[in-house]
């Protein structure tokens, strides 16, 4: 009899992750891509580690020192975890800094130069010499290390230089010190002729003037990484805001997790440095390239070198949002399917940005998770709220990363006057929804909207998403059960037309794969998401493949099931999709299943079914669903930036063994701007003739 909880059936969740980064690092080594989109690919690269080690390497080793033994359905303890991730970055270093050289010396011959100070001439010297003295000389922090300076507090991702200093009048007198270069300071001094030079390598120019009468003998960069995660207790305090406050300070002096040098380095500063760091040896990474890839981003985004890079698309209107009719008569007439960035979130904002100056809008309720720094959907809920407009707004503080934003925007909508709910005691809020109640003939009329992705313009544009806007009753009144759920007490939320986790996407996801499976050899299940983990729904997959139905699962990042095992999983074939966007939707089609497609904020892993608030939505109309499902179906076909998952847990890029390469986003960008050059052109916004006629008519 088949054991499916055989740990031999499961991708461990972290390797599997870092399976992901490397496809991310694969895209950086791509030669036939433009320079600077491959530096890009590298900084998302680093970036994405950065928070890996604060995240899940701290997490794991948290783990270790509770005395946890298991951690997952591969049954690898936290310590088995450890050690093969460290042997996996350390041997991937290498490739990392073979790319990154490799990616300079396409960028020399495009005149971008990413150098040290001794690497450029007299004249760039003396520019660098001037712009030491006028912007880093006086931020700079010098600070001795000695038996009455003691070694200071290194916030979490603080940089800098450990140096070994001889005293010029007695060189048997040695003394160490650290350089902080503070995050004001830009990672590379630009200079006019396209020149980026490394900071730390202006500094150590001048170490003898940050530390006088010392002569500099050694220096290494550094970088230290610390625990990010953030524990609160709820319980522990009535205010969350407070909390969250106190939480964000702590953040910067976690436990030291990881250590990053220069090529500089030797045992001397090493040990001087890691016996104040104590830091364990595997998690010190020697560079001979430069630390901190994710800075490369000052060089990626000067606009002078635009042309290195992949040329960005322009979102449309399409059909029937390209004109100037009232969004809100649309969506009175029929249901709307956005795929961004291909489709405009233009609607998305345009739909909260008319309900907060209509004065027929009587009440506006929204979640927000990741709204970014200069939210124009926050600044268009507080001029509702100032407009005496009942707002309501759940502004989830646990958002990783982005707890900061977060708590300023919930603030400022609390004194704009909205009511702002502050999550839910033991879970995150990670779903994506507005509900918007309007007076129309003296009735009121609800207008929702759901999504895959975050109410957040900027990263619409290179996420991909769902948006799905309505005015269903069944679906907005659905939505109003889900608010009341979010504002008052209930233990036992159930929606009816929607599904929400905690109590009620697991179970459906199961349901429906348990029905195909009912179906056997007809059965055909269709799966997009950025995360597989669920042990639960990866045995019902598993059961219903050994039915004979066909599963194909597009995932982008972790996927702990193994496909291609006889008896076990023949009949599924997962893909990852890594490209000029960030495949970021949730998507599912059941064969079988009425509605067939839904779209949902939650990934398939236990976090987001079980320990967070999130929706499943059904796609009923049939000119929607088709659409939703065309996109699945051209995402499977593409030979170009697909990777294969395999039964070992390894990937292979897939190769197009036909004359026609399909790149499914590059051709979603060409059918958009098909559809848009056959019909009407961008018009100006209805928000903005709304604004307009109130003001006439006032």
């Amino acid at each position: 009899m088949l054991n499916l909880k055989d740990p031999k059936y499961y991708n461990n969740r972290e390797l599997s992750w870092l399976q992901f980064n490397t496809r991310v690092l694969k895209q950086a080594q791509d030669e036939s891509l433009p320079s600077l989109e491959r530096l890009k690919f590298l900084a998302i690269y680093g970036t994405n580690l950065d928070e890996f080690y604060m995240i899940r390497v701290a997490g794991l080793k948290k783990l270790f020192t509770a005395g946890v033994i298991v951690s997952g359905a591969d049954r690898l303890t936290p310590l088995q975890q450890l050690r093969e991730i460290r042997k996996y970055l350390h041997q991937e270093q290498q490739v990392v800094e073979h790319c990154l050289n490799s990616i300079e010396k396409n960028l020399d011959k495009e005149g971008v130069f990413i150098k040290k100070y001794r690497d450029v001439n007299d004249e760039a010297q003396k520019q660098l010499d001037q712009y030491f003295y006028s912007n880093i000389y006086p931020v700079i922090v010098p600070i001795a290390v000695d038996a009455t300076h003691p070694f200071p507090n290194l916030n979490n991702l603080s940089f800098g230089l450990i140096v070994k200093l001889k005293d010029s009048e007695d060189e048997n007198v040695v003394r160490h010190g650290i350089i902080r270069i503070p995050r004001v300071l830009p990672r590379f001094v630009e200079l006019e002729s396209g020149y980026f030079v490394s900071i730390e390598t202006v500094v150590a120019q001048h170490v003898n003037d940050l530390f006088p009468g010392y002569i500099l003998d050694k220096y290494s960069s550094f970088r230290v990484t610390r625990n990010a995660d953030l524990e609160i207790e709820e319980e522990e305090a009535d205010d969350f805001m407070e909390i969250l406050e106190e939480g964000l300070k702590l953040r910067k002096k976690g436990e030291m997790v990881r250590l990053e040098l220069g090529a500089l380095a030797d045992d001397d500063l090493i040990e001087f440095l890691n016996r104040n760091l104590n830091v364990y040896h595997d998690d010190i990474y020697k560079f001979h390239t430069f630390i901190n890839l994710g800075s490369l981003w000052q060089v990626v985004g000067n606009k002078d070198f635009a042309h290195l890079l992949i040329p960005p698309f322009k979102p449309r209107n399409l059909p029937p949002l390209d004109t100037n009719d009232d969004l809100y008569e649309v969506l009175d007439k029929q249901d709307v399917l956005l795929n961004h960035p291909y489709d405009s979130f233009e609607p998305v904002v345009k739909l909260i940005q008319i309900a907060s100056i209509d004065p027929d809008v009587v009440a506006i309720r929204m979640t927000l998770y990741r709204s970014g720094s200069r939210s124009i959907i926050v600044q268009a809920l507080m001029s509702a709220a100032e407009a005496g407009k009942q707002v309501t707004v759940m502004v989830e503080l646990k958002a990783r990363f982005d707890e900061q934003n977060n708590l300023i925007w919930a603030k400022a909508l609390e004194k704009a006057g909205a009511h702002v709910i502050y999550g839910i005691k033991g879970f995150k809020v990670h779903a994506k929804a507005t509900l918007i109640t309007k007076r129309v003939n003296g009735i009121l009329k609800q207008y929702a909207h759901l999504g895959t992705g975050n109410y957040n313009p900027a990263t619409s544009k290179i996420y991909t998403d769902m948006s799905y806007m309505t005015s269903r009753e069944e679906v907005t009144n659905d939505l109003t059960r889900f608010f009341h759920f979010l504002t008052g007490f209930s233990k036992k939320g159930k929606l009816n037309k929607l599904y929400m986790a905690p109590t009620q996407i697991k179970p459906k996801i199961i349901s429906l794969i348990q029905n195909e499976a009912r179906k056997g050899r007809d059965g055909h299940i269709i799966a997009k998401m950025n995360s597989l983990v669920d042990d639960d729904v990866i045995k019902a997959l598993y059961k219903a493949s050994n039915l004979g139905v066909k599963i194909e699962l597009i995932i982008r990042g972790i996927c702990c099931l193994k496909p291609g095992i006889e008896g076990v999983s023949e009949n599924i074939r997962v893909i990852s999709i890594i490209g000029k966007y960030l495949e970021h939707s949730r998507t599912f089609y059941f064969k079988h299943s009425t509605p067939q497609v839904f779209i949902s904020s939650a990934d398939w892993m236990p976090r987001n079914l079980l320990r967070r608030v999130e929706l499943l939505t059904g796609l009923d109309n049939e000119e929607i669903k088709d659409k939703a499902l065309r996109i699945l179906q051209l995402q499977l076909a593409d030979n170009e930036l697909s990777h294969e998952l395999l039964s070992d847990g390894s990937y292979k890029k897939i190769k197009s063994k036909e004359s026609r390469i399909i790149n499914n986003q590059k051709l979603l960008e060409d059918h958009v701007n098909r559809v848009h050059k056959a019909t009407k052109k961008d018009t100006p916004t209805y928000v903005a003739n709304l604004a307009t006629r109130l003001l006439k008519e006032s």
